[in-house]
């Protein structure tokens, strides 16, 4: 990669990371699921007018759409305004690797090798170091939710590599059209319009840019630059810049939040970074003979033949398909 395109990749994940501390002053202000519904409409407008018509069939923008944006989303960000603190929800979301690996499994008959399995296994013991730590010290329901969130990014994930979208910009912002109703009258019923109406009149600069950075430099940047780096370079170059997202997460949350990083959330750390750099380990595709000189090989799981020509673009593998 490029050294310009190292510090775009570097750069993103700073935004995803830090956009763990933003979700949680954004629900200082607004209930958990009106705040997502938020989300979504100001990443949806004026962005859908721009991004031309949708570039794959609508039964995946739905799909994912209410399985990322209402219930991965929804439970997130309800897991926090219960109590998950931001850095442990940055680091805790990274399991989502081992779920997308087990939805694979289940649904397109992918067989992970060795060292994946490993992989696998050492990642969900990070999660149950991480459960142990939190359970000695915060609430159980909230980090549950948390984990289910991770457990719907991975169908999500997979969903999308079956979508298969060939302009990820286009892609997400379609996507984040389908939360934002089904998310309104989530929050109607179950927080109630007097409280939504109530952070509504209370809506202020700290609340308009907590919306404005999740909406436009998580979400709309951030997928934006991240989709372009995966149509420029294989997914498994550009995938494990993702590991750095609990880093700065961490980081963000203890320096501006003020929270506490115990040796045994350190460990859960180093357990689920290590066990997630494992799964999403590719092996590497041989060169088919008869290639043109220069063809850039796709990595995918399960694929040990595929190729493209620099010009074509390639499908997300699954566990490059971050969105924050």
């Amino acid at each position: 990669m490029r050294p310009v395109h190292i510090a775009l990749a570097v750069l993103v994940t700073a935004v995803w990371g830090v956009n763990f501390v933003v979700i949680d002053v954004g629900l200082g202000h607004f209930p958990p699921l009106l705040f997502s519904a938020l989300r979504f409409l100001v990443a949806a407008l004026p962005a859908v007018f721009f991004v031309g018509r949708p570039k794959v069939a609508w039964k995946w923008i739905v799909a994912v759409g209410l399985v990322l944006g209402v219930a991965k989303f929804g439970l997130l960000f309800i897991g926090m305004s219960q109590g998950m603190p931001a850095g442990l929800s940055s680091l805790v979301l990274q399991v989502q690797a081992v779920f997308t690996a087990v939805v694979a499994m289940a649904v397109l008959g992918e067989r992970p090798g060795g060292v994946r399995l490993l992989g696998m296994g050492v990642a969900l013991a990070g999660i149950v170091v991480a459960a142990v730590d939190e359970g000695s010290g915060g609430p159980l329901l909230a980090f549950a939710l948390t984990v289910g969130a991770a457990a719907c990014w991975g169908v999500s994930n997979v969903l999308t590599r079956k979508a298969a979208p060939p302009d990820a910009l286009n892609f997400m912002v379609w996507v984040s059209v389908v939360p934002v109703l089904p998310l309104l009258a989530l929050s109607l019923l179950f927080e109630g319009p007097g409280r939504d109406a109530e952070a509504l009149a209370g809506f202020d600069w700290s609340g308009a840019g907590a919306l404005v950075y999740v909406a436009w430099i998580s979400t709309v940047f951030g997928f934006g630059a991240w989709g372009m780096l995966l149509r420029r370079y294989p997914a498994s170059s550009v995938a494990p810049f993702s590991l750095l997202v609990p880093v700065f997460g961490m980081s963000s949350a203890a320096l501006l939040l003020g929270e506490s990083v115990t040796p045994l959330r350190w460990c859960a750390a180093a357990l689920l970074v290590g066990g997630v750099a494992l799964t999403s380990l590719r092996s590497a595709a041989p060169r088919a003979s008869g290639l043109p000189r220069g063809a850039l090989a796709v990595e995918r799981p399960g694929d040990t033949s595929a190729s493209r020509t620099p010009s074509t673009p390639s499908r997300p593998a699954a566990a490059a398909t971050d969105t924050y």
